[in-house]
């Protein structure tokens, strides 16, 4: 009886191996949903879309983008927590959801190196500081010479959690002092930029950098490590005399927790396709974007160091979780 038992459940065994070995086979066989955390008709959601076509292509499937904007992200984020493991659901995450959010936050609402399963990193949007030309500085030392000269008399804006620190940090490491105007995105803090009912503004969105070049702005440095080729006269913040700045933006793409490794390996190594070719690229630069790519052993260590790099940059620019 035990023998016959043991026979029957080895049996089942593979059966069962053998139905998920098909299932990974026929993967993608209905449409899937990247959920993105931001409105559509921002950067995030841009770059979704852009990515998310030749995708849809490879796999034959459609590729549906869904918008759930609110609470840093925490709500789209908590969509693809509780969605099934199977690679139907994926989240387009970006810095602020997964990291920010669990930084800043007394009750973190989760920890993203549990919660999610990394596939790849995307790649970085483009940020900048921009100032409203009406500040008489040209170059990074001429506005924090002015700053200094003017203690208090200056403001900044900020659309994103991002902008927040990285502005705290910077006033920080050059010892100046600005008054603080949040915004709850980046297109309202262009706007007053423009305006110059603000100063001051490290922004990601594409639109200001033409707002720049036709001198209704004036771009003086960007975040990233090296030059941009949309802005390549344009140095970075540690070559205009300000390193330490530690935090950027960015975005990847991350399943459920417990995604299965033969789903994952399969839409990285496609990520990693799509994003080589000339014509996303392209489409990526317009929108102040620099696809990378990664395998998802390498997003894996990033999310761990990005959440300690933003924590101790928190810490540094005094930032109180809430």
């Amino acid at each position: 009886m035990k023998k016959r038992l043991g026979c029957r459940v080895a049996a089942l065994v593979v059966m069962m191996a053998g139905a998920f070995a098909s299932a990974f086979a026929q993967y993608p066989s209905k449409p899937i949903r990247i959920v993105v955390p931001f409105p559509p008709g921002g950067a995030a959601d841009n770059t979704t879309r852009i990515v998310s076509q030749p995708l849809a292509q490879v796999f034959s499937q459609p590729v549906i983008v869904e918008n759930r904007a609110g609470a840093d992200g925490a709500i789209a984020a908590d969509v693809v927590i509780k969605s099934p493991a199977d690679g139907y659901t994926l989240f387009f995450g970006t810095n602020t959801a997964l990291v920010a959010v669990p930084v800043l936050r007394k009750t973190p609402p989760y920890d993203a190196r549990e919660a999610f399963t990394p596939i790849g990193l995307v790649g970085r949007f483009l940020f900048f500081v921009f100032i409203n030309p009406s500040v008489p500085a040209k170059t990074v030392p001429e506005f924090i010479q002015y700053a200094r000269s003017n203690p208090g008399k200056l403001n900044y804006g900020t659309g994103s959690s991002t902008a927040i620190i990285a502005t705290m940090q910077m006033m920080r490491l050059s010892g100046i002092s600005m008054v603080h105007v949040p915004y709850k995105g980046e297109a309202a803090a262009v706007a007053d930029l423009l305006a110059g009912h603000i100063n001051f503004a490290m922004i990601t969105t594409a639109s200001a950098l033409s707002l720049a070049k036709e001198g209704r702005l004036r771009n003086l440095a960007t975040l990233l490590p090296s030059r941009s080729s949309l802005a390549p006269e344009v140095p970075t913040l540690a070559e205009a005399g300000v390193g330490g700045v530690s935090v950027t933006p960015w975005a990847a793409l991350l399943g459920p927790a417990k995604l299965p490794r033969e789903i994952v390996d399969r839409l990285s190594r496609e990520l990693n396709i799509v994003l080589k070719r000339a014509d996303v690229r392209e489409q990526l630069s317009r929108q102040a974007f620099e696809a990378e790519g990664s395998t998802p052993e390498a997003m894996t260590a990033f999310l761990a160091e990005q959440t300690g790099t933003w924590a101790r940059a928190a810490k540094e620019a005094g930032i109180q979780p809430d």
